[in-house]
């Protein structure tokens, strides 16, 4: 009787064949992770492109004025103190109603049928006041971190927290923030989400504030806010000179080509996050997700802004008029030897620039001189 005997691999077959696996996964597995990452990068650039429009609706239905929760006329008063002595009169030592001070940034109704504010008290009022403040225990600090404000996202989906406000790669925002996602209503208080989790995108606070504030060099450079009674004025959106190359809107974060996650220096400064990360201008690597005054969206590398500035200076014939002004009371240093401009000292590496942040001239004024 004949067998039908069935012929097995061999182990030099099996090894190829384990072999040639091998290879493909490895030949896949970074395509994969590009893949993945690019699209992370192209919801970036889509939340940017909706925050975008929101914003320009806005401004079309508010004689094309940007959004602001500080009073036009605060610099009138010279100083937050004689503006509320003047406006709701002088402390006598009894306690305030509520808000009896400059009104506090709107962020919508609560789930629980409250009105939900930030501050939720007197104390910090100070962060409606400033796109971004110069001095005392909250410098560097301001709304131009807070565009989930409710006149904002009521042209949106009508929440303060919603992924539009998060970039994909932002994994420390999203992660403190998904939880309040789940709330239905406008606003959220739960002691998780209040204080607010900062959105990954910021605003321009140079072009929020009147460009007068930030005069070049040769005009006579930095004005204190207070100093100018309608230095707290914002621009209206068509007053950009240079729409193409004045930035709007970015990733504050470090998250194109990121290196390290968390920014140990920050421990001691303080942040919101238990792991605060590194900002976009604090590595030559960086390259945020940008949206410009005309509405498109592209990537800026932080290198490209410090070239560009350094280029500036020399066609103006000027070492002190930059594309960013370094006579704020925040200081600067374009040569890169020392600490200044917009927390350049808790940086990564050699990157030297508050593009963006201090912007020359404001919203007159320009970020890049253009695609290189």
């Amino acid at each position: 009787m004949k067998r039908n005997l069935s012929k097995g691999f061999t182990v030099i077959e099996l090894l190829v064949v384990i072999s040639i696996i091998a290879l493909l996964i490895g030949i896949l597995l970074p395509a994969i992770g590009k893949a993945r990452e690019s699209a992370k990068l192209s919801g970036s650039k889509s939340n940017l492109r909706q925050l975008g429009v929101a914003m320009h609706t806005y401004a079309s239905d508010w004689s094309d004025r940007q959004f602001t929760p500080a009073r036009d006329n605060l610099g009138y008063y010279g100083s937050v103190a004689d503006y509320n002595s003047e406006v709701y009169g002088p402390p006598d030592g009894s306690i305030k109603p509520r808000y009896q001070v400059h009104p506090p940034i709107l962020f919508g109704w609560g789930s629980d049928g409250h009105m939900y504010t930030y501050p939720m008290d007197n104390a910090g009022y100070h962060w409606a006041l400033h796109p971004i403040n110069f001095t005392g225990g909250t410098a560097y600090f301001g709304w131009f971190r807070f565009p989930f404000t409710k006149p904002i996202h009521d042209y949106l989906s009508g929440r303060s927290y919603d992924p539009v406000f998060y970039a994909p790669k932002d994994r420390l925002s999203l992660a403190a923030a998904e939880p309040c996602m789940d709330d239905p209503g406008e606003a959220v208080n739960t002691p998780e989400c209040n204080p607010p989790i900062w959105p990954t995108y910021c605003w321009s606070p140079a072009a929020m504030y009147n460009p007068e504030v930030f005069r070049n060099d040769d005009d006579g450079g930095f004005q204190d806010p207070w100093s100018l009674p309608s230095g707290f004025r914002v621009p209206t959106m068509s007053q950009a000179s240079y729409p193409s190359l004045k930035t709007h809107m970015l990733e504050h974060q470090w998250l194109q080509n990121v290196e390290v996650e968390c920014n140990p220096a920050f421990n001691e400064f303080g942040g919101v996050l238990d792991c605060e990360p590194y900002y976009f201008n604090h590595a030559l690597t960086s390259k945020p997700v940008t949206l410009f005054y005309d509405a498109h969206v592209d990537l800026v590398g932080t290198h490209q802004a410090m070239l560009d500035d350094r280029r500036h200076r020399f066609q103006v014939d000027n070492d002190d008029w930059g594309l960013w002004s370094t006579d704020t009371p925040f200081g600067g240093d374009v040569e890169g030897e020392g600490d200044g401009g917009y927390l350049i000292e808790f940086g990564y590496d050699f990157a030297n620039t508050s593009y963006h942040i201090l912007t020359t001239e404001g919203i007159h004024g320009r970020d890049i001189l253009g695609k290189q």
